[in-house]
């Protein structure tokens, strides 16, 4: 019962929140017009506000002051998702350097992973575990830590990987808020079978709700046609929380993978097609899977729920 509250408390609350953030997105000038700002892989068109991320962070930060009990991890999730949040809003205001933000997305895991959030293992194919613990270094700075060389270098690089990953995912009005929701209801009903940290497993279960309702509330102003966009700071947002929750709940970063097999497949081609090209893997362009489907004709409206279903069917298998 809890869950259904904390998720229908972040739905409204990102509902309410997305509405004056169109008014001042439009005023602040956070939106995108294809005839002063061109951007190649947008698939929209006239202008558009962005800073989505904003209501989306802000219902998620006030539903987990009010339900969550407070611990450092959480603390450590909060701080970086803001700092993340508001390097979207600077990008929506003016593009920022894919190499800038994907600089910041290291700097942004590290302090996460600072707090406390680490992968100590992960599953052996052949059975069992690979520990990623043994390398320890002990640090003094206000007062004794450790850093497991290992665990907290595959954080960072995974959690990188989802907050771009994801991001890239964005493309078509409705796209993202929707496959986001439905995996994070899927991490926060498995997450109850296993735990990592000194978190406990209703708080990552209800934190995996409260992300869904915050994303879902988003999305019928996001949903073609869109009256805001998510922009930088929504959709890495998604990305990276998706990637806090499969490390918070062990053993689920194979389930995300499979969760978000079609961005992660389309992430993986689009960065060897742009290599191949002696292009940058970080520049923008227009070739992404959603862009193949609309050439061949399908609606943004039939993409989006695509992706949807998509991931339904692979949470329920």
């Amino acid at each position: 019962m809890i869950g259904i509250i904390v998720f229908l408390v972040a739905f409204v609350l990102s509902s309410i929140f997305t509405v004056p953030t169109i008014f001042l997105a439009k005023k602040l000038k956070l939106v995108t017009n294809k005839k002063i700002r061109f951007h190649p892989a947008h698939t929209h068109e006239g202008i558009i506000p962005r800073a989505g991320g904003v209501p989306i962070y802000f219902s998620i930060l006030l539903t987990s002051l009010l339900f969550l009990p407070f611990s450092k991890i959480m603390f450590g999730i909060l701080l970086a998702s803001f700092l993340l949040v508001l390097i979207g809003v600077f990008d929506d205001y003016s593009d920022v350097s894919p190499y800038l933000r994907f600089a910041a997305n290291l700097v942004i895991s590290g302090i996460v992973i600072g707090f406390g959030l680490g992968i100590p293992y992960i599953s052996n194919p052949l059975g069992g575990i690979i520990p990623l613990d043994s390398w320890q270094i002990p640090i003094v700075f206000f007062g004794i830590h450790t850093i497991w060389v290992w665990a907290d270098l595959l954080a960072v690089i995974w959690l990188s990987w989802t907050t771009n990953m994801v991001n890239w995912s964005k493309g078509v009005d409705g796209q993202l808020p929707g496959f986001v929701g439905i995996t994070a209801i899927f991490l926060g009903l498995l997450s109850q079978r296993f735990i990592g940290h000194d978190i406990s497993i209703t708080s990552v279960s209800l934190f995996s709700f409260i992300i869904a309702g915050a994303y879902l509330g988003f999305l019928p102003f996001n949903f073609y046609p869109q009256k805001i966009m998510p922009g930088y700071g929504g959709g890495g947002l998604a990305g990276f929380l998706l990637g806090v929750l499969s490390i918070l709940s062990f053993g689920k970063l194979g389930t995300a993978i499979l969760i978000l097999s079609i961005p992660m497949i389309d992430a993986v081609y689009t960065m060897i097609r742009r290599i191949r090209k002696f292009k940058s893997p970080f520049k923008a362009d227009w070739g992404h899977f959603h862009h193949r489907l609309l050439e061949i004709g399908w609606g943004k409206r039939r993409i989006a729920i695509f992706y949807w279903l998509i991931s339904l069917i692979l949470g329920i298998s």
